[in-house]
């Protein structure tokens, strides 16, 4: 029996390969990746490129791989997914997001390996029964997501929530749900990358950047709110989770902290050294109803359960991802 392992699924990705980066610097564990790398040119490979890991599986192997080597598995921490929000294939996003997850629960419960999931605030909808992360069956079957991407991650949710109350579940499990998070090794996200990666090209061009307009009555232009968390510290969130394996449940993961778009904005500008260019367009109507114009997570739930960590501020959070990556010769963590 080597060393104890931790599997990353969707560990070339954005959130998966910071996760990546953290646990190879630590070095206590064999680190082994599962995803797909696509096109070359889209540069996800970099994302792992300057980390040593242990091994590197298709997803196709995953669960034979697994098995392979049971013994040596601690734990699967599983940010793979289909993570657009307006992704059009129902029964696409189904089977990646809730039946391969379904798969993992029951294999980790069988083999005594622990699981941390990627969630997501998508499961709240348009926030109007507010963002409190209580996991009892009742709460979560009271959620309304307003995509099916949302809803992938609510019926994972409720299923290991009802897992475990059955007494089926790993040894450990616990799900994050992560707000908006932004940082190095996003560009391959394409529409899907944070507000600050897609308006880069622009500010560092020192040229204008557009904003959606308002179309409700309480926000300003530009005024509409998210809670934006800087990758560092859902990745403290998951590290914690990984040294504390008596935790288990759903938690939000977010700073707290509900910010404007402008506010986001203007930090990237001032990172950059330059004055603030800000323009409006209407929202695209395919998605207007859909719009969710104010998201802040409670943290309550995981201080209790022991997280000391704090939230990096926003101006702060966007200095470090502008200045040591966007404006870097090599942007990849």
């Amino acid at each position: 029996m080597g060393r104890r392992m931790v599997v990353v699924t969707g560990g070339a990705g954005f959130i998966g390969s910071n996760i990546v980066a953290r646990l190879c610097a630590e070095g206590r564990r064999d680190v082994v990746v599962c995803d797909r790398l696509e096109d070359a040119a889209l540069g996800k490979w970099k994302n792992l490129a300057k980390h040593a890991i242990a091994d590197f599986w298709q997803p196709e192997e995953m669960f034979a791989q697994l098995e392979r080597h049971a013994d040596r598995v601690e734990a699967v921490v599983h940010m793979g997914a289909i993570s657009s929000t307006t992704e059009p294939d129902a029964d696409l996003i189904l089977r990646t997001n809730f039946s391969l997850s379904r798969d993992l629960w029951d294999w980790c419960a069988l083999r005594d390996a622990r699981l941390v999931y990627a969630s997501s605030a998508a499961t709240y909808g348009d926030g109007s029964q507010g963002f409190e992360d209580d996991d009892d069956p009742e709460a979560l079957a009271e959620l309304r997501p307003l995509n099916a991407y949302g809803y992938s991650k609510t019926l994972f949710d409720q299923y290991a929530v009802q897992q475990a109350l059955q007494g089926h579940a790993p040894p450990q499990w616990a799900g994050l749900k992560f707000f908006n998070v932004y940082g190095p090794n996003e560009g391959h996200k394409g529409t899907m990358k944070s507000v600050v990666a897609q308006i880069w090209p622009k500010v560092a061009a020192g040229e204008p950047v557009t904003l959606f307009r308002s179309h409700h009555p309480d926000y300003a232009d530009g005024g509409q709110m998210r809670d934006f968390v800087f990758v560092d510290d859902v990745v403290d969130m998951a590290e914690w989770l990984l040294d504390a394996p008596q935790v288990c449940g759903v938690f939000n993961a977010g700073s707290g902290q509900a910010r404007s778009f402008l506010d986001l904005a203007h930090a990237t500008f001032a990172a950059a050294g330059r004055a603030p260019q800000v323009s409006y367009v209407d929202t695209p109507e395919a998605i207007r109803d859909k719009y969710q114009y104010f998201t802040e997570a409670r943290m309550d739930r995981l201080r209790a359960a022991g997280f000391q960590g704090q939230a990096t501020p926003l101006e702060e959070g966007v200095r470090r991802y502008v200045q040591d990556f966007l404006m870097a010769a090599d942007p990849y963590r």
